[in-house]
């Protein structure tokens, strides 16, 4: 019996351990600022705590359903499963909202540093498109099953 799956190329798992490693600093950002660890918290002015722990409920919810949206995708990733895909776009939805929420709602420019915090913002959110799409891509050439 023939597998039909393609051969996974040595770039995938190269892309793949990038993004979950990437992906996990923001899930690493998310829990230790939700948990206040003292020794990330403490880099933060007491204005900026103030901005962060006075997030809506739904905004905490969204903002965790993208960072961990976006690990459970790489690690779909790495498990060649084609559920990444789905987890990428929950991941970027969610993303979309949170900072139209941040940006059109919140004075978040002005909490986290001007521009600086827009352009790191893109740089999340590409990522989250570019693995989206590497996901789909790796699905359609049958990478992931």
């Amino acid at each position: 019996m023939s597998d039909t799956h393609a051969k996974t190329p040595v770039w995938f798992w190269i892309l793949s351990v990038i993004g979950l490693l990437w992906f996990a600093m923001g899930a690493f950002d998310y829990s230790a600022t939700q948990y206040r660890f003292d020794f990330y918290i403490a880099e933060y002015t007491e204005e900026q705590l103030a901005y962060f722990y006075g997030f809506p409920a739904w905004y905490v919810a969204i903002w965790a359903i993208s960072v961990w949206g976006a690990v459970a995708g790489a690690v779909l990733l790495l498990m060649r499963k084609k559920a990444a895909s789905l987890m990428f776009l929950i991941s970027l939805i969610s993303f979309i909202i949170a900072a139209i929420y941040s940006y059109g709602f919140t004075n978040a420019m002005e909490m986290m540093g001007g521009i600086g915090t827009v352009i790191f913002s893109a740089v999340i959110f590409l990522s989250i498109l570019g693995y989206f799409w590497l996901a789909r891509s790796a699905s359609a050439s049958g990478i992931l099953r």
